[in-house]
């Protein structure tokens, strides 16, 4: 099914935007030229006219300067896309939703974990490591995931309210966390905006994770525990690449009718 008009100007300018972002220039599509000012053209308009007013060189001053705005793009499109970026976008995350085309959904975990779909309603995905070297060699970087028939021995059911928790203490570091979210001034803004992201997966979702916590026990306290003090069935590569090593990680899943939802903490030194 194609994207309305509005959603596929949406899609191409975030698509132009970060390939400028990434240093790669590209003329504007055309799909952009003679959009309407109303509803979404109005922030392709302004967008557009941001970009503009960006100096070209130096080139590595343009390209942050895009990045900021296509953060600044990306948080306006819709309140989930401000959700994610306030939420997770300055942490070591992975957060992506693909379509559920099998019975057996962890087929399409596999196919969001190797980044082979795109999002169903062209929202924000949270990719560190989707321009990362590191895929030459491990193509699903980070992630060295198994295969689906080994997903029920890796992943356990979580209730909905342990599944805010488990997203919300993901904006910690595993290492050394200063404020966890248990004791933070914005403790409630912290799980509201875990919510507004589980919210788009309806009130009949199902929700797994890898954490050893929930083996026996459906609501583990993820907020006492903390990031730090959460263990798991490990998702990740072995490979040590690009200096970089993979300790420790931290997984939900929210499966629908019509969508999967993914969002990953990885532990790396």
């Amino acid at each position: 099914m194609s994207l309305p008009a509005d959603r596929l100007a949406l899609a191409l300018l975030d698509t132009h935007l970060e390939a400028l972002w990434d240093g790669t220039d590209l003329p504007l599509p055309d799909g952009l030229a003679g959009i309407a000012t109303d509803g979404a053209g109005g922030l392709v308009h302004w967008a557009l006219d941001r970009l503009r007013s960006i100096p070209r060189e130096p080139k590595d001053v343009f390209a942050r300067r895009v990045g900021s705005l296509l953060t600044e793009f990306r948080s306006r499109c819709c309140p989930w896309n401000a959700a994610a970026l306030r939420l997770l976008d300055d942490a070591y995350t992975f957060v992506a939703t693909g379509p559920r085309r099998h019975e057996d959904w962890a087929h399409d975990v596999l196919a969001v974990l190797h980044r082979s779909v795109r999002d169903p309603r062209g929202w924000v995905r949270l990719d560190w490591d989707r321009t990362n070297t590191a895929r030459d060699t491990v193509p699903a970087y980070p992630f060295d995931p198994p295969p689906a028939s080994q997903f029920p021995d890796r992943l356990y059911p979580l209730k909905a309210e342990a599944a805010v928790a488990a997203l919300a203490v993901m904006t910690e570091q595993w290492q050394s966390e200063p404020a966890p979210v248990r004791s933070r001034p914005d403790r409630d803004a912290v799980l509201a905006d875990a919510r507004t992201l589980l919210d788009r997966y309806g009130p009949t979702a199902g929700y797994w994770t890898n954490a050893t916590a929930a083996a026996c026990d459906p609501a583990p306290d993820f907020l006492a525990a903390g990031l730090q003090g959460t263990g798991s069935h490990l998702f990740l590569t072995s490979e040590y690449l690009n200096g970089l090593d993979l300790f420790e990680d931290l997984g939900l899943i929210a499966v629908t009718d019509d969508e999967v939802g993914v969002f990953w903490s990885f532990g790396a030194y």
